[in-house]
Formats: C-alpha cells, sequence, structure tokens
C-alpha cells in the first residue's frame, strides 16, 4: 500500500487566486473497480484529522482512489480564513474534484462538509456530471447551519458586531483560538441553501448522526431527511455521540457506511 502524496492546485484568478493543499492516493488493483473517495472537512478543521485518516487507510487497504484537501484559510492551504464563504470553498471542492479525481466518487461530508457535499451534488448534476457521485456519507452534516441554527441564536451584541465590523468571535472547545463567523458567510449562506426542495442526490446517502452533538442537533438530521428522496437514504443514530464523532466507535461505524456504497454499475 503506497502512501499519500502532497501537491498544490491554485485555485481562482488574480488577486483571488489560493494555493489549496491535498493529499491523494490513487486506485490500485483491485480497488480500481470501486468509487474512490472524496473527504470534505467541517469549519476550521483540516485532512490530517482522525476521521480523514482513518478514511484514507481504509481506502488504502481496498486499493481505492483517495482525495483529501483543505479548504482555503484550512491547515495547509492559503488563503484568509475570513475570506471564506460557502459559495467560495464549495469552488474549491468541485475544482479539487475536477483535478484530482476521475469516475464515480464517493462524497463523505463532515459537518459544514455534508453542506458542501449536497452543494457539489447540485452543481455536478448542473453540469450533467451527476453520475461521478456514487454515494454521500454524511456526518454530524450542517447544511444552511448559518440560517438555521445560528442566526437564531445570534445575541444583540454579536449582530452588533456582525453589523459594525463585518465579524465576530466566539470561543470553541476544538481548539485555543476562537471561532470567526463573518458578515459575508452569513450572507452567502443564504445563497447556498439546500433545505427549501427536494435535493436529487441520484446516489445513496448514509448519514451518521451523534445525538449528543452539541453543536448539530440530532433533529437537523431529521430535518434533512425530509429533502432527500425516499430511497436510499439511511440515518444511524448514535446515542451517545457527539460532535466530532472521532470515538473508535464512531469511526468504524463511518467506515462502515462507506463501505456500504455500492460502486455504480
Amino acid at each position: 500500500m503506497t502512501g499519500p502524496v502532497a501537491s498544490k492546485l491554485d485555485v481562482g484568478k488574480g488577486e483571488d487566486v489560493r494555493s489549496i493543499a491535498a493529499l491523494t492516493r490513487k486506485a490500485t488493483e483491485p480497488g480500481t473497480a470501486l468509487p474512490g473517495v472524496v473527504w470534505l472537512g467541517g469549519y476550521r478543521s483540516d485532512m490530517t484529522g482522525s476521521k480523514a485518516e482513518a478514511l484514507c487507510q481504509q481506502a488504502g487497504h481496498k486499493g481505492q482512489a483517495c482525495l483529501r484537501f483543505d479548504y482555503s484559510g484550512h491547515g495547509a492551504s492559503g488563503g484568509s480564513f475570513r475570506d471564506g464563504t460557502i459559495s467560495r470553498w464549495l469552488e474549491e471542492s468541485l475544482a479539487a474534484f475536477e483535478h484530482y479525481t476521475s469516475g464515480p466518487q464517493i462524497l463523505v461530508g463532515s459537518s459544514m462538509g455534508g453542506w458542501i457535499a449536497l452543494r457539489m451534488v447540485q452543481e455536478l448534476n448542473a453540469r450533467g456530471q451527476g453520475d461521478r457521485v456514487a454515494g454521500l456519507v454524511l456526518i454530524a452534516p450542517a447544511p444552511d447551519f448559518t440560517l438555521e441554527l445560528m442566526e437564531p441564536e445570534l445575541t444583540d451584541a454579536q449582530r452588533a458586531a456582525l453589523e459594525r465590523d463585518g465579524f465576530y468571535e466566539e470561543p470553541t472547545p476544538y481548539g485555543p483560538d476562537p471561532n470567526v463567523f463573518t458578515r459575508a458567510l452569513f450572507e452567502d449562506g443564504r445563497k447556498n441553501r439546500v433545505l427549501e426542495g427536494l435535493i436529487e442526490t441520484g446516489a445513496p446517502v448514509h448519514i451518521v448522526q451523534g445525538m449528543a452533538d452539541p453543536d448539530v442537533p440530532w433533529r437537523h438530521a431529521l430535518r434533512l431527511m425530509e429533502h432527500l428522496p425516499s430511497e436510499n437514504v439511511t440515518l444511524t443514530l448514535i446515542r451517545d455521540g457527539d460532535h466530532r464523532l472521532s470515538r473508535d466507535e464512531d469511526i468504524a461505524r463511518i467506515l462502515a457506511a462507506v463501505d456500504g456504497i455500492a460502486p455504480k454499475t
């Protein structure tokens, strides 16, 4: 089993160009008959987390191709985090998908990455490339989180900071630096809403959601299911699972969900 290869991909034009860091592994026999795996991380996460590493290892053992990358302003990629929006990170995700992958792929989206995965499906369908998506595994997915989960909870002080400064900060249990949320992120989130009508995935969807998630309530996963086709959609609820779902038993469920996506014939 060969290790992942690091590379950089420039996305954007002129002053907006940013260098996106990626880790790729090519398919080997007999994995060439299997769909590849594409990891889409969450807000302020990177491609070296435990879930991404486990997915890459499983893909390697099976001979599957695997792509991981960092959005701009994340991990090893260039660009400013405060310039980030769903549209910007979606553009980078589609560029990496087009540049590094071929054939059917399983999109594995964690938290915000679940939102980006759903938007990727919509964009690929619009391009006539919907058959490139073999399936989706969504981990604590947070589609429309800016509008549905955050805006209703904004304090007066946070609203004032967004209006006055264009951003606000809040502490996070996931690292020493505070989270930063910008007015541009909220405004752009409205343009990328997916919880409005039927999301035609054209492929199986497996949602893995913790019921003890303090960031994305498990009922948000139920809300998402209402917008997915009635067939080929599975929801796994983990009673004591948190938002990260990074325990060994959580990762085992995620890997099983990915393994359960059958290749398109």
